[in-house]
């Protein structure tokens, strides 16, 4: 048995992974806000659970203490408000307090890091995203992640530590907070409101983020290292996306498509080439 330990175990794609590393039954310690977990409905009974204000700001010997006795970190946090994470400067704190973090892990003994980045820190568009793909984040959301991959991944090889770093496309499920996408056309169609969106001939990689939490999980047991794209891998227009969700309603007509162009800033294709390694 593994012992794990995760941060951001409330969160959206968090939730999931907690819920993959205890049905594969791992021991798991949780870190998170007080209350945060009760307000997700999240049993933490027969776990362990550390709390914290923020996590970010926490000095690196009080993560030393936290830390000792696990193998392997998962690292779910970050500041995600849907309304202003892309340009947000809580990207900057979040960053600093991720090296302050895999710093301690390396002192308290922790053999393997898992971290979580975004397809944002590709060069985009593209429809065919391997690991090794172009790099050339266009915010600050995805800089700030690119250079926690960069410096965590110099770090890890200096401290002789496994990495892995996963870079998630676009997830959508349970959880999902208002204003993305999918939780958006879901609230619109489910009060018979019109669903207003973009013209929706955009290329996305979409991932049920239950599948996520899985495939993230299952790399505390298949130790697979380096970049992860997690995504399907499987390319459909934004469009396509929407009429899947409208026919569970039964109401395509509730979905208003504009007829202008699509923005520059909103890239024509972000498909992945998935290469996660499945369990034995």
């Amino acid at each position: 048995m593994t012992r794990v330990f995760l941060t951001g175990g409330s969160g959206f794609v968090g939730r999931q992974v907690l819920k993959a590393l205890r049905a594969a039954g791992h021991d798991v310690t949780v870190a998170g806000r007080p209350g945060s977990f009760e307000r997700a409905g999240i049993d933490l009974s027969g776990g362990a659970h550390l709390a914290t204000q923020n996590l970010f700001t926490e000095r690196e010997d009080w993560w030393v203490r936290a830390l000792e006795g696990h193998d392997v970190l998962i690292h779910a946090a970050w500041f995600v408000d849907p309304a202003s994470y892309i340009h947000s400067r809580h990207n900057l704190v979040c960053a600093a307090g991720s090296v302050v973090m895999a710093r301690a892990a390396a002192r308290a003994g922790v053999r393997h890091i898992v971290g979580l980045g975004t397809c944002m820190e590709y060069r985009l568009p593209s429809a065919r995203l391997h690991p090794d793909a172009p790099l050339g984040p266009s915010n600050l959301y995805s800089a700030a992640k690119l250079a926690t991959f960069f410096m965590l991944d110099r770090h890890c090889r200096e401290e002789q530590l496994d990495f892995t770093w996963c870079r998630l496309f676009y997830l959508h499920g349970e959880g999902e907070k208002p204003g993305r996408l999918a939780s958006y056309i879901h609230a619109q169609l489910s009060q018979g409101e019109y669903a207003r969106l973009s013209a929706g001939t955009q290329l996305r990689d979409y991932l049920d983020v239950s599948d996520a939490g899985r495939m993230i999980a299952a790399i505390a047991d298949t130790r697979q290292t380096g970049v992860v794209n997690i995504c399907s891998g499987r390319p459909t227009t934004i469009r396509l996306f929407a009429e899947h969700i409208a026919d569970g309603y039964g109401r395509r007509d509730l979905l208003l498509f504009s007829h202008k162009p699509v923005p520059p800033s909103d890239p024509a294709a972000v498909v992945g080439l998935c290469n996660w390694q499945a369990p034995a």
